[in-house]
């Protein structure tokens, strides 16, 4: 039998009796724990979903510690860019110590039998019961049925042809009325200039 636990974040297929390195637990040491699991495999069947979650594995804490260590290198071309980080993880060391599936029945205690001999039974008759009347159906009450409301018919939707589509009356455009003349101002005649006579010299002699 096997079972499949999950704890951590991580799943761990483990066996009664098996030393497991899981992710930190908040544990003492020596403790119980219980751990969620997820399948259980009893070489018969193998059991999912609600079933197995209502089972249960159960361990023991041994010891808390760390993983090796892990370098982590980071690097960009061309950049000039180089970085290194150490880790290492801790851990918790636990022993599986059972797996029992749910609702593992019981066995039914036998139930104590009382002999009784045939001096001391005495056999009683069985009392008659009198056989019940059926009691009287009372007529049902008749409810008056509700009168459901008319259901109201939509209203004819006239036709797009039918209706007149009334175009604005083209508007005339207004008669322009003649503009009223204005009397010609006459200017005054130019005064032409008086021409004088000469006079020759035999005439002013004379």
């Amino acid at each position: 039998m096997y079972a499949v636990v999950k704890t951590g974040g991580k799943q761990h297929k483990v066996v009664v009796g098996e030393t497991v390195s899981v992710e930190l637990l908040d544990a003492d040491a020596g403790s119980v724990i219980t751990l969620p699991v997820l399948l259980i495999n009893d070489g018969e069947k193998l059991v999912t979903g609600e079933d197995a979650a209502a089972a249960t594995v159960t361990a023991e804490v041994l010891g808390h510690g760390k993983a090796d260590k892990v370098i982590v290198f980071k690097f960009k071309k061309r950049k000039g860019y180089k970085r290194t980080r150490g880790h290492r993880q801790n851990l918790t060391l636990v022993k599986v110590t059972d797996i029992a599936l749910a609702g593992a029945k019981k066995a039914p205690k036998a139930k104590a039998v009382e002999v009784v001999t045939p001096e001391v039974a005495v056999e009683k008759p069985a009392a008659k019961k009198a056989a019940a009347k059926p009691a009287a159906k009372k007529p049902a009450a008749k409810k008056p049925a509700a009168k459901k409301p008319a259901a109201k018919k939509p209203a004819a939707k006239k036709a797009v042809a039918e209706v007149a589509v009334k175009k604005p009356a083209a508007k005339k455009p207004a008669a322009k009325k003649p503009a009223a003349k204005k009397p010609a101002v006459k200017k005054p005649a130019a005064k032409k200039p008086a021409v004088k006579k000469t006079t020759t010299p035999a005439e002013s002699a004379e």
